[in-house]
């Protein structure tokens, strides 16, 4: 299983995962060429996209959408109220695909796992997407208000984590934006601090959780250093030793092998048994 954050933050999101023969994207929030070229960056043909799983309907996850699947016959997969908020994007030539929350689909060797997020869009989730040749897990979560119950089960056992870490909390309070923007991204329906990254990321540790990248990174109000001290800090005083990085707007991370990542972190992470 494999995987790379081709971009997030406010400005766009996307996120390559390959699951057995299967190549997916969660979100494509970049245009349409711009996310080619991303994705010829880690080795990867746009053509050879199998779907998108969309997470909801704001610009920076779906701009890329409509002209993606045009243009390669991509299909598309959201849930009932997100493809109703994103029809502007539409022309009636993209396959569009349906599911609910809380039920699985498979896509090819992927089996995909929607559910229900806090945020402020039409209809938010989450995705767990699990490698049915291997059985390696990887959870998703960013544009996230607050942890609930079951946000928690659903990333409880995932062997890769991308978590968002939007913002830290002195730097948004101290921030030029005004007082409405503040009070939307530090409410239980916009988006997880540094400090709230932390706490949900160790609830989430396990001896098998490989690693974890950070995104969604607020370009006022955060930077990758920090997140990755408060993160970072956190994760090593609870025992964690695992993989740990930053997701930049303008460029895709590694291409991660998530079995390769296992099999290197194995040792240091069996001290958490």
């Amino acid at each position: 299983m494999r995987i790379s954050v081709l971009g997030s933050g406010s400005s766009g999101n996307s996120i390559f995962l390959q699951a057995g023969n299967t190549r997916l994207l969660v979100d494509a929030g970049f245009s349409g060429r711009s996310l080619a070229k991303r994705l010829s960056t880690i080795g990867v043909e746009a053509e050879n996209i199998d779907a998108i799983v969309v997470t909801h309907e704001h610009g920076d996850h779906t701009s890329g959408i409509g002209v993606y699947a045009r243009r390669y016959g991509t299909p598309l997969y959201m849930t009932q109220g997100t493809q109703e908020a994103c029809s502007k994007l539409f022309k009636g030539q993209e396959t569009v695909l349906t599911y609910n929350p809380g039920r699985s689909f498979h896509v090819g060797d992927a089996r995909v796992e929607p559910f229900l997020t806090v945020h402020d869009a039409v209809d938010p989730v989450g995705v767990a997407i699990v490698d049915e040749c291997t059985g390696l897990r990887v959870g998703v979560a960013t544009d996230l208000g607050r942890p609930t119950s079951q946000i928690r089960h659903a990333l409880s056992d995932c062997d890769f984590l991308v978590l968002e870490a939007n913002h830290d909390e002195v730097l948004l309070h101290t921030s030029n934006y005004p007082v409405s923007v503040k009070r939307r991204i530090a409410s239980s329906h916009g988006h997880l601090s540094n400090q709230a990254a932390a706490r949900f990321a160790v609830e989430l540790m396990h001896p098998r959780l490989a690693g974890i990248v950070l995104a969604h990174l607020s370009k006022e109000c955060n930077s990758g250093d920090l997140a990755l001290k408060v993160v970072g800090g956190a994760l090593k005083e609870a025992g964690w030793s695992g993989y740990l990085d930053v997701a930049e707007q303008n460029h895709p991370t590694a291409l991660l092998d998530i079995e390769d990542l296992r099999y290197r972190e194995g040792p240091a992470q069996l001290s958490l048994i």
